[in-house]
């Protein structure tokens, strides 16, 4: 087999792989904290993007109804995940921002998540990991150029 058919193989394999395993830790993740996949996909918005500019905005992100995505804000600003504040170039927007408390959750959250990758890298000696630093950067520069 030539090997520009075995590298798609190669890697569907293991992206079938990383996805199991990362689902199921996301999985074992918002069970422990109690959170929808709505409720964390916010948080993720506001711990990679910072403030976003209130509840129009998330229902874009989720694809959701104003209705739903306010639901969701509130039950994140009642857990003392989220703050609101107002806008100050507009008193009737309300700006979302991760408190204190979300920032921590993330940031678990984000670990709990990395735990599988750091025991996978350990499990490779220095020149298989050399090996895949190598790969998986030029497999990440050729995904953003197909990105384009």
């Amino acid at each position: 087999m030539l090997p520009t058919k075995q590298l798609p193989e190669a890697i569907r394999e293991w992206s079938e792989v990383f996805m199991h395993h990362s689902m199921r830790d996301f999985k074992r993740f918002m069970a422990d904290t109690g959170l929808s996949f709505s409720h964390i996909s916010i948080l993720m918005r506001l711990y990679h993007h910072g403030v976003v500019g209130g509840i129009s905005e998330v229902g874009e992100h989720l694809g959701v109804t104003k209705a739903a995505a306010s639901q969701s804000v509130d039950h994140l600003v009642q857990l003392g995940l989220i703050e609101r504040s107002e806008d100050l170039q507009d008193r009737r927007l309300k700006r979302l921002a991760l408190s204190k408390k979300g920032q921590y959750v993330m940031e678990q959250g984000i670990a709990a998540r990395s735990k599988w990758i750091e025991s996978l890298t350990n499990a490779l000696n220095p020149e298989q990991q050399e090996m895949v630093i190598t790969s998986l950067t030029l497999l990440t520069e050729a995904a953003r150029i197909t990105e384009e």
